[in-house]
């Protein structure tokens, strides 16, 4: 089910006019709430500084090392011997990153039932200690997996090249100057930053 981001649009228009071409150009913007956390943690990890196409080939060959290429419980993953996660492309410290968040998941250091109903601050607290999972990672899962409509990922390049672009910018900003400037754009962050990545499209 799509969200409504109407009220978002109305806000970002007022807000910042340099934004009404861009919103115009693009529509509505594709964020919606997904099942299965652990999942989508999971895709994470394989996704990190990989292409778009490199990381579907390794997800692909990673499902496909179980039953119906679905993706499988923790307690399953754990069992997964480590070279058979080498061999369908997974790096050693990705094999040992996924492996740690079924770890966090069995141990219920990690509760994905949970997730959707904590404030962002401690969905990052409950995240952050799984190896692989850092700033980055959180924020993406923040916007994408619970559409939180106020997260600024800051660690992004593309949302900093997407600002200097919009802002006219002479050098890429740093956190402190990229909150400074999103500060109108509150409390729908996450919507303008939607919107940056768009612009570096165009």
């Amino acid at each position: 089910m799509p969200t409504d981001w109407s009220p978002a649009l109305a806000h970002l228009r007022a807000a910042d006019p340099r934004l009404v071409p861009i919103i115009d150009r693009h529509g509505h913007p594709t964020i919606a709430p997904r099942k299965d956390p652990v999942q989508s943690l999971a895709r994470a990890i394989v996704s990190q500084q990989l292409s778009g196409k490199a990381a579907d080939t390794i997800w692909g060959r990673f499902l496909a090392l179980y039953p119906r290429s679905r993706f499988p419980k923790p307690e399953v993953i754990l069992a997964t011997d480590d070279k058979q996660l080498r061999a369908v492309g997974l790096s050693g410290a990705k094999a040992a990153a996924i492996k740690d968040l079924a770890r966090h998941v069995v141990e219920a250091k990690v509760v994905p039932a949970k997730l959707s109903k904590l404030d962002d601050a401690a969905v990052t607290a409950m995240l952050l200690p799984v190896r692989g999972i850092g700033p980055w990672s959180v924020d993406m899962f923040l916007m994408f997996f619970l559409a939180r409509p106020d997260v600024l990922p800051v660690g992004d390049l593309g949302i900093r090249k997407g600002m200097q672009k919009h802002f006219g910018l002479r050098k890429l900003p740093e956190p402190k100057r990229m909150l400074e400037l999103a500060a109108p754009w509150r409390p729908y962050r996450t919507i303008a930053s939607w919107y940056m990545w768009r612009l570096l499209e165009t």
